[in-house]
């Protein structure tokens, strides 16, 4: 290949890189309002009505659900059939994985996340942060294990329930933003 040609597709992948980072000001701080307001009143409401040790309202992988729906909004994987989908059967899944399987869970681990992608594939509801929300239900304490599927209701369905209502309210707040992307 020349020279002249690889530095040409240089510039070319240089400039996409570029152009694809190029977000208005805007744009970060409606991400960040989202994101502050949808976890912070799923922080403030188990503040509120948990015991601060309990911490059930909120768990880890919402936070990954946050960088998807407030930040790449237009994603695929952001979308609400996927953060509603991909949270609820994993969380299904990641409970009945825990209950089969209650003393291996090095084994109970890798069956919940593995099941819950290909559920998750076959439903169409692709959404990263559920195989978190599975693995939490099988590794997650005693408190966790204790509500079984309860798990499924609160805090996952309650607590995406939340994060969707901030985001449609923060990712439509302009008319450059439109939640859910379609």
């Amino acid at each position: 290949m020349p020279i002249k040609t690889i530095k040409h597709s240089y510039k070319k992948v240089k400039y996409v890189l570029y152009r694809e980072t190029l977000i208005d000001i805007k744009e970060h701080i409606l991400t960040f309002l989202g994101a502050f307001t949808g976890l912070g009143l799923l922080s403030f409401i188990n503040s509120k009505y948990m015991v601060a040790s309990d911490n059930l309202f909120v768990i880890g992988s919402f936070g990954a659900s946050a960088v998807l729906i407030y930040g790449v909004i237009n994603s695929p994987l952001a979308q609400p059939r996927n953060l509603i989908g991909g949270h609820v059967l994993s969380a299904l899944i990641g409970v009945t994985v825990c209950k089969l399987i209650p003393n291996e869970t090095w084994l109970a681990s890798a069956l919940a996340v593995s099941l819950s992608i290909v559920v998750m594939q076959i439903t169409k509801t692709l959404h990263p942060p559920g195989g978190a929300t599975a693995l939490i239900a099988v590794i997650g304490g005693e408190k966790i294990k204790a509500m079984g599927y309860w798990y499924v209701l609160s805090p996952v369905l309650s607590g995406v329930l939340i994060m969707l209502v901030v985001a449609l309210i923060f990712n439509n707040m302009t008319k450059y933003r439109k939640y859910p992307a379609g």
